[in-house]
C-alpha cells in the first residue's frame, strides 16, 4: 500500500476526533459558565528507549538512542469547581494540542510535530495549593522520514510519515497565583502507525514535564462559591454495540526469516458488551466479539515455481472459515466528559485460524458523539505483546440511564 493512503487513513482518524471536538468549543455561551479556558506552555526533556536495535547503534552515525525534547503548546477548558462535572469528575479539563519532537535521529527518523487531544483530572489534592493530577494525549504526528530500503535502510523503526502519538503523564500542579500554575511531572510517550505499514516497531521515550497554565478567569476563594449538588447515580446495565474495521498488514516466518506479505488485509467485526454501571466513573462487564480477519493463517505457498535464478515468495489464504472467530472478553471501562477508556482481556471461543489462538487484548478510546453514540478508537493486541489491528468503529449505547449532567 502507498505511504499516501497511509496517510490519508491517519486523517481520517483526524477529522473524526475533531467533529466531537468541535461540538465541545462550540459549546453555547450560556453553557461556557461553567468552563475555565486556559493556555499551556510545556518543555518534555527526556530519553528514547532502546526497544529496537536501531537505537543501539545500528544506524547511520553507529551511536546510541540519548536524549529526547518535545515543546507542547496547548488550549482547553476545565469545568469551574462549583460546576456539577466538576464535583463528578475532580479537575477535569480537555482541549487541543501541538507539539513539536526531537529524537536526536534528524535524518533517519525527522522531527516530527504532532496534533492531539488531551483530557487530564485531579488525582488527588495534597494541599490548597498543590493537586496531584493526570493527563493523556491522543492524536497523530507528521513529518516521519519513514523507511526506504535505497535512501533510508538503517530505519527499521518507522514505516509511514504519519504515525500515530498516545501520551500519558502524571504531574503535580502547583498554584502560583488566580492565573497561573507550575505543573511538574513525568511524561510517557509512543509513536506507531497502528501496523498499517512495515516496519512499525514504534518509537517510545520517557520525560519530565515542565510547563506554565494561564486561567483566564479562576476564582481561588472556595468559600464564597455555591456548590451544586450531585444527582444520586441510578446503577444498571448498559448495552454497547460496536460494528469496526480497519486494514492491516502481516509478516510470517519462512525458515528464521520474518518476511513482509506484500498486500494489505481487510479487518471487520462486533463487539457486543453488557456492562454493569457502577457509578459515573466506572463500568465493568463482558463482550461477545466477532472478528473477520483476512490475514489468518496466510502463509509460503511452496506448490508454485519461481524461473530458474529468480527468488519470489508465493502466498496461500485459507479458506473463509479460517479468517472469521467469536470471543469472549472481560471488560472494565472509566468514563470520564467526553470521553472513555475500555480495557478487556479475552479469547476466541470459536475459531478455525490458528493465528486465531491464543489470548487477546483490546485498548479502546470511545469518543462521544452524543449521550449515546459514540466513536471509537482501539487496538488489538494477541499474548499480550504482537501488534494486531486497529479498531475503528462507530458504536451505540442501549439502556443507557447516566443522567444527563452536561
Amino acid at each position: 500500500m502507498k505511504d499516501i493512503e497511509v496517510k490519508k487513513f491517519f486523517v481520517l482518524i483526524g477529522i473524526c476526533f475533531w467533529i466531537p471536538m468541535s461540538f465541545l468549543f462550540a459549546t453555547p455561551k450560556d453553557s461556557l459558565k461553567q468552563y475555565i479556558p486556559f493556555v499551556s506552555v510545556e518543555e518534555h526533556p527526556g530519553f528514547v528507549f532502546k526497544s529496537n536495535r536501531f537505537f543501539k547503534r545500528d544506524n547511520l552515525d553507529m551511536k546510541n538512542a540519548g536524549f529526547s525534547n518535545a515543546v507542547h503548546l496547548k488550549y482547553g477548558r476545565r469545568f469551574k469547581p462549583e460546576s456539577t462535572l466538576d464535583r463528578i469528575f475532580p479537575g477535569s479539563y480537555q482541549g487541543v494540542g501541538i507539539a513539536y519532537q526531537t529524537l536526536g535521529f534528524k535524518e533517519e527518523l525527522g522531527n516530527p510535530l504532532s496534533v492531539y487531544l488531551f483530557h487530564g483530572g485531579r488525582i488527588g489534592k495534597l494541599s490548597p495549593f498543590v493537586s496531584l493530577n493526570y493527563e493523556w494525549n491522543f492524536g497523530l504526528s507528521f513529518g516521519w522520514h519513514p523507511y526506504n530500503n535505497k535512501t533510508n535502510i538503517y530505519n527499521t523503526v518507522i514505516g509511514s510519515r504519519v504515525n500515530a502519538y498516545m501520551n500519558i503523564n502524571t504531574y503535580l500542579a502547583w498554584t502560583l497565583s488566580r492565573y497561573v500554575d507550575l505543573n511538574t511531572g513525568i511524561s510517557l510517550s509512543h509513536f506507531s502507525n497502528g501496523n498499517t505499514k512495515f516496519p512499525n516497531a514504534g518509537v517510545n521515550t520517557g520525560a519530565v514535564k515542565i510547563g506554565f497554565s494561564y486561567f483566564f478567569d479562576r476564582n481561588l476563594n472556595e468559600s464564597k462559591q455555591t456548590f451544586a449538588d450531585i444527582p444520586d447515580f441510578p446503577r444498571h446495565f448498559s448495552y454497547d454495540l460496536l460494528l469496526f474495521g480497519s486494514f492491516r498488514r502481516k509478516g510470517i516466518y519462512i525458515g528464521n526469516d520474518h518476511v513482509a506479505v506484500p498486500e494489505k488485509f481487510a479487518v471487520a467485526g462486533f463487539n457486543f458488551s453488557p456492562m454493569y454501571n457502577w457509578s459515573y466513573r466506572f463500568k465493568t462487564g463482558f463482550s461477545v466479539d466477532g472478528i473477520y480477519d483476512h490475514s489468518t493463517d496466510v502463509r509460503e505457498d511452496k506448490s508454485k515455481d519461481t524461473q530458474v535464478g529468480v527468488t519470489k515468495i508465493y502466498f496461500l489464504h485459507p479458506s473463509f472459515s479460517h479468517q472469521i472467530a467469536m470471543g469472549l472478553s472481560g471488560r472494565m471501562e472509566y468514563v470520564m466528559p467526553y470521553f472513555s477508556i475500555n480495557f478487556g482481556v479475552g479469547a476466541n471461543i470459536l475459531r478455525k485460524g490458528k493465528d486465531l489462538k491464543g489470548w487477546y487484548q483490546v485498548l479502546a478510546l470511545k469518543v462521544n458523539m452524543t449521550s449515546d453514540m459514540y466513536l471509537n478508537v482501539g487496538y488489538n493486541l494477541q499474548n499480550f505483546k504482537d501488534p494486531n489491528y486497529l479498531m475503528l468503529g462507530i458504536g451505540y449505547r442501549f439502556h443507557n440511564l447516566i443522567p444527563k449532567n452536561r
